[in-house]
């Protein structure tokens, strides 16, 4: 048929949404397909910026999507995963941002993260996740402890 092969692919996937770990991961090495995940931050919620009960006005949920979004995403039980995962980060001398991405790159298969920064100071603070890649078994375990695959 002379088609080009699949080279990449883009799913949804970060700590809170773990889903293609079960499936899509393992199909995607097994045929040498890279994988670029778009939404690695959670639309925001793998930062520190809804630790508090506000919506930063100039969050995406500010400025488009509004409190039901945030209730909807943020349940009470979610804070608490967050708020866990950001001691990890803390002492890995990370932010949380931070983290979920280094979290997401130093699988194999992950050839980028696409991030959606809205500003470059995003980008500039994000890029730092490229300081500490290496987990240890011990951290791996806690995460998934706190934000378990199929989640």
């Amino acid at each position: 048929m002379r088609l080009a092969p699949i080279t990449i692919h883009q799913p949804k996937y970060n700590m809170l949404q773990r889903t293609i770990e079960k499936d899509l991961l393992p199909h995607t090495e097994h045929a040498g397909t890279g994988v670029i995940p778009f939404c690695p931050l959670a639309s925001g919620l793998l930062t520190d910026k809804y630790f508090n009960d506000s919506i930063p006005s100039e969050s995406r949920a500010g400025e488009k999507w509004g409190k039901e979004w945030l209730d909807k995403n943020l349940t009470p039980e979610r804070r608490t995963a967050l708020i866990e995962l950001n001691v990890i980060a803390k002492m890995r001398g990370q932010t949380l941002a931070q983290m979920a991405l280094a979290w997401i790159l130093r699988l194999p298969g992950i050839t980028s993260a696409l991030i959606g920064a809205s500003k470059v100071s995003q980008i500039e603070e994000n890029v730092k996740a490229l300081d500490n890649l290496e987990f240890s078994k011990e951290e791996l375990e806690r995460i998934d402890s706190i934000v378990p695959n199929g989640t």
